[in-house]
């Protein structure tokens, strides 16, 4: 069975690593690189190494066992290109919203936008140096997701990490799906 899922979030959290360091093919990028126009827009002060960016999408796959297939869908950070994000997300099971502890206002954007659409998603703080700059619980009340919403931590350059962190997805959409059948289906 495919399954589609959408990997968002803000610039420069890790949504690209994040693919590439799970997918079983070589990942399809869409990274340019920066230039000095995009400096007035894109703020590199906590990623001072970044010189790419995703300017459409990052597609990567992985095979969970002989029924299910993941397809990942990295959306581009900036909102100059939030347009795209209707046709990445049309036909999603669910979202990972990556976010950067340091700047947590970033995920405000992807958390509203899956919200408004009634996907499911998981939250994942990418834990950058391998620390948080606050606790998850902190983290949950600023970005003000419910509590059946998974707030996870993980390291998008650690395939294992990935994939717990999609786990907890899965998670969340399958069970979410349950719900809205049940639902359905009362008389």
């Amino acid at each position: 069975m495919p399954v589609k899922l959408v990997i968002a979030g803000g610039f420069g959290v890790g949504k690209t690593t994040t693919v590439a360091s799970i997918s079983e093919i070589v990942p399809l990028t869409t990274e340019a690189l920066m230039t000095s126009a995009s400096l007035a827009t894109d703020d590199t002060a906590v990623v001072p190494d970044k010189t790419t960016t995703t300017v459409a999408l990052d597609f990567g796959c992985i095979t969970v066992d002989k029924t299910m297939k993941l397809y990942l869908f990295g959306t581009p950070g900036q909102d100059r290109f939030g347009f795209m994000w209707n046709d990445i997300a049309r036909g999603a099971l669910g979202a990972l919203v990556i976010v950067d502890s340091r700047r947590l206002s970033d995920g405000y954007p992807a958390i509203d936008y899956f919200e408004r659409l009634g996907m499911p998603f998981a939250v994942a703080v990418n834990r950058f140096d391998g620390s948080l700059s606050h606790d998850l619980t902190a983290i949950r009340w600023a970005l003000a997701v419910h509590e059946n919403v998974p707030v996870v931590t993980f390291d998008a350059r650690d395939r294992q990490s990935v994939r717990d962190a999609l786990l907890a997805l899965l998670h969340r959409a399958l069970t979410a799906a349950r719900v809205r059948d049940a639902i359905t289906q009362t008389p």
